[in-house]
């Protein structure tokens, strides 16, 4: 079943001591990436919800937020002297190119200093609720948050794979309209050859049979259009079996549809007759068409 990579779950939650909010949302991505922006001081959270994501989404740009508060009272900031050192270095460093390339930086002010990321932790006070047990609870609320936004991607997908039936349908009956189209240009075709074949025998007093043989069945490779329709009907065969696998199959039917066009564009290019040349530009549409509704799949 085909998975949409754009879905979307909201959940809050609550203990005694605390409140939260988690917002998890996924968009089109060509990998996976994960961002991820969870509070402080919450050991093993990140690891976990990492993993846990990694394990039920194949691709898409995911962003996860939680907002927590606690009630139990108020809460210090904890100062890593290390992290701290760390800063001041870095700062001082770039400090002392800026003045060197004469460029004037105004210091930052310690309030500044504190919100760099590892610098200070803030943490709760002696009667706040254990932290390993806030996280339990957190981690079994995002498991049914993340259940919520898989059921959106499946209802998505759902929607998505039925847009994706009627296109190949679509594409089915015009692969078979140009098969048709190729057939009915045949005598026209033959037509045009030897029409072609006595004006260059009338004007030519000595004539190499065996040269126009060769000539005459180059042309009619080059206008043969049957290996395109083949192919064609290859690629829709293939990408219905895609459609109904469990697999991911955002990446495999991407490829597809680039050579669901390389045969379209083929098939105009020696098309041969108004007609069948019509037929190839509106395989050509509905093929973009797959293929815009394609990068939604996971």
């Amino acid at each position: 079943m085909i998975r949409s990579m754009t879905a979307f779950a909201a959940r809050a939650g609550q203990t005694l001591e605390a409140t939260w909010t988690w917002e998890l949302r996924s968009v089109n991505g060509r990998g996976l990436d994960l961002r991820l922006r969870l509070p402080d001081g919450l050991p093993g959270l990140e690891a976990a919800v990492r993993e846990r994501l990694g394990a039920a989404v194949a691709r898409g740009n995911v962003t996860l937020s939680l907002r927590l508060e606690t009630k139990s009272g108020p809460t210090r900031p904890v100062v890593d002297e290390a992290a701290l050192d760390a800063a001041l270095a870095a700062l001082a460093q770039v400090g002392e190119r800026a003045r060197a390339q004469g460029v004037e930086v105004a210091p930052p002010g310690a309030a500044e200093v504190l919100s760099l990321r590892g610098v200070a932790q803030w943490t709760q006070n002696a009667e706040a609720e254990d932290a390993g047990a806030l996280v339990a609870e957190l981690l079994a609320d995002f498991d049914v948050l993340l259940a919520e936004f898989r059921a959106m991607g499946d209802r998505e997908g759902r929607a998505l794979e039925g847009v994706l039936t009627d296109l190949l349908d679509r594409i089915a009956a015009m692969t078979e309209d140009a098969a048709a189209r190729a057939e009915e240009r045949l005598p026209e075709t033959r037509a045009a050859l030897v029409a072609a074949l006595a004006r260059v025998t009338a004007e030519v007093r000595e004539v190499d049979e065996g040269r126009i043989a060769q000539e005459l069945a180059l042309i009619a490779v080059k206008a043969d259009v049957t290996e395109e329709i083949e192919r064609l009907r290859a690629h829709i065969a293939a990408a219905r079996e895609i459609v109904a696998d469990d697999a991911p199959s955002g990446r495999r039917l991407d490829f597809l549809a680039q050579e669901f066009n390389r045969e379209a564009n083929t098939l105009c290019s020696k098309s041969g007759s108004v007609a069948l040349t019509r037929v190839g530009l509106d395989l050509k549409a509905a093929i973009d068409q797959m293929r815009e509704q394609i990068q939604n799949a996971e």
